[in-house]
């Protein structure tokens, strides 16, 4: 019986060493290790055995089945080795292949002007705020010096959900908000961008949705000098060192005095030209300084306080900047019209 389980050991180490796939070598296992195997069948004789070399027989066999486990492994260990460098071989890249271009996209006009505007003014010290699209009338209008049936809300036709709620008109409902936030303390300095929706008609340089970017300054000694000198600056950013500003009288509710801001014509510098209506002035934006009866809704004293506020149109001074002539490219997306903004093309 030992030497037949000494045999067994041989036959299978052998058979081990000359498999050359883990199939054979699952099947070597199953042959010598099962319980049908070989050394299970001498095992079945021990019984014939005197009992002092029983335990003898049991430890030899024992150490067969643990020489050929350890066998199986190392060999089973080498031709997974040897399967996994086969497959890497087979799936290499040659890497000196030129890879297939990826399309660079870039950002929007209208996104890209707004960003310039809002890096602009955190660099001024200005926070940027957000506010609800769909908003109350009381902030829309009511907050804004604009009462309920006030004439000056004829000049803007709105999109209405209910009696109390719409599609915000402008972007000032943030800085009534944001007033109404920081109950009659101050500073306050903001920039407020976003999307407002008013009922007109689509053409050239009308929409019903647009972007708006709205400023406001509220605290101490604010004085129309610093609102002329913010916005002097911002024009000379967006447009050039060598522009000029005017300030003109306008009316708005809720800013007293109100003005609009023009700036000096970039194509033609103020000689005057068709862009320009041979004026050699360009309309901007809308400014003034915040009406008192806004800053006492809000609760600060208008005693105390003053503040300037400023409202413009992105889709406006993209159109300046680059020579768009109608509002509607920047909504179609047209892929030829967006080209042309980029930076990698």
């Amino acid at each position: 019986m030992q030497e037949r389980l000494k045999e067994l050991q041989q036959e299978a180490i052998q058979s081990i060493e000359q498999s050359s796939s883990l199939k054979e070598l699952n099947d070597i296992r199953v042959a010598y290790l099962g319980k049908k195997g070989p050394i299970t069948e001498v095992l079945r004789g021990m019984g014939k055995l005197s009992a002092e070399e029983r335990p003898m027989m049991g430890a030899l066999a024992n150490e067969v089945r643990e020489a050929i486990a350890t066998t199986l492994e190392a060999k089973q260990k080498g031709l997974e080795e040897a399967a996994v460098l086969e497959k890497l071989a087979s799936e290499s890249i040659d890497v000196t292949l030129p890879g297939r271009p990826v399309k660079v996209g870039n950002h929007h006009p209208l996104t890209r002007i707004i960003e310039e505007i809002e890096d602009l003014f955190i660099g001024m010290g200005y926070q940027v705020a957000e506010g609800p699209e769909v908003e109350q009338d009381y902030y829309n209008f009511e907050a804004l010096n604009l009462p309920k049936g006030h004439p000056a809300r004829d000049m803007q036709d709105s999109f209405y959900i209910t009696d109390e709620i719409l599609l915000r008109t402008h972007t000032s409902p943030v800085q009534a908000r944001t007033m109404e936030k920081n109950q009659g303390k101050g500073p306050i300095k903001i920039i407020c961008p976003g999307k407002v929706y008013r009922r007109d008609n689509d053409d050239a340089t009308h929409s019903h949705q647009f972007m708006q970017i709205e400023g406001l300054v509220v605290g101490e000694n604010i004085r129309m000098s610093d609102l002329k000198g913010t916005l002097e600056v911002f024009a000379k950013k967006m447009f050039g060192e060598d522009r000029e500003i005017r300030l003109r009288p306008s009316f708005f509710p809720f800013t007293e005095p109100s003005v609009e801001m023009d700036i000096s014509c970039m194509i033609c510098g103020g000689h005057g030209c068709n862009v320009c209506k041979k004026t050699g002035w360009i309309e901007i934006l809308g400014a003034g300084m915040v009406h008192p009866n806004v800053l006492e809704m809000a609760g600060y004293d208008s005693r105390k306080y003053t503040g300037f506020a400023f409202g413009m149109g992105p889709e406006r001074i993209a159109m300046l900047k680059y020579g768009v002539d109608d509002i509607r490219h920047f909504y179609t997306n047209d892929v030829r019209f967006l080209k042309q903004f980029s930076k990698h093309e």
